[in-house]
């Protein structure tokens, strides 16, 4: 069997998975999220989350892992239900966590496998694209670029996850970057998760608000006082590449 269909299969295991999880937790949450507007709802709610325990953590640990590790899954919902779990600071300190624990395998697997693991989950002629931008290439803008585009919601972090492992950037420091520069976009989710599960919709919709905005306006600094325009090629890059 070819190294190629392994990874093929290991993929088509690993969302088959995922999905059974979803599925799992949507039958087992579903009656009392139905309910959420009301306080004994959200009493029921919280009662079932205390209930599943460690391994309603697992659960959620590996819809983390499959949306991360496979790009299966966009990672606002995992993030929303985390704070509708946990609320707000716990459902940010277990996708804080999450990020970081998987972000770092990723990154390892990366450094020890090499490029062929990278296109193995990848398109490859999108990673060589950006692994061989002049931007990318540079040890002091790197970091700096990895930042702001982990900072701006839409950007493809999981694919960047991948590629920053080609690139020269040390092991620390885009683990930090990883998971701390898309505090933001988690912030927002797992707080308005806590919301929802309040069956505050409109706080939800102003939290989402607040931190676009917030982050628009450090976007707009930043490219403000880059005379070099850094930024701006390098998401123009990701953008062309990402097509």
């Amino acid at each position: 069997m070819s190294r190629k269909t392994k990874i093929k299969i290991f993929r088509i295991i690993l969302t088959i998975i995922a999905v059974v999880i979803i599925i799992g937790m949507l039958i087992y949450l579903i009656p009392v999220m139905k309910n959420l507007s009301t306080v004994e709802g959200q009493e029921a709610f919280k009662n079932k989350v205390n209930d599943s325990g460690f391994v309603g953590l697992l659960m959620l640990f590996g819809l983390q892992v499959a949306q991360i590790f496979l790009f299966i899954l966009p990672g606002e919902p995992i993030e929303i239900l985390a704070g509708m779990c946990y609320g707000g600071w716990g459902g940010l300190l277990f996708i804080t966590i999450s990020v970081c624990i998987i972000t770092t395998g990723i990154f390892f697997l990366v450094r020890k496998l090499g490029r062929k693991f990278v296109y193995d989950f990848c398109d490859e002629e999108k990673v060589k694209k950006i692994e061989n931008s002049k931007l990318f290439k540079n040890p002091k803008k790197v970091e700096w670029i990895l930042i702001i585009l982990f900072m701006i919601p839409g950007t493809p972090k999981d694919l960047l996850v991948y590629i920053s492992g080609l690139l020269p950037i040390k092991p620390l420091h885009l683990i930090l970057i990883s998971t701390f520069a898309r505090l933001p976009s988690v912030v927002s989710s797992t707080f308005a998760g806590n919301t929802l599960m309040k069956g505050e919709w409109k706080s939800s919709l102003i939290i989402y608000g607040i931190t676009f905005l917030l982050v628009g306006v450090v976007i707009f600094i930043i490219n403000k006082f880059d005379k070099s325009k850094t930024t701006q090629e390098a998401l123009k890059s990701i953008q062309e590449d990402i097509k």
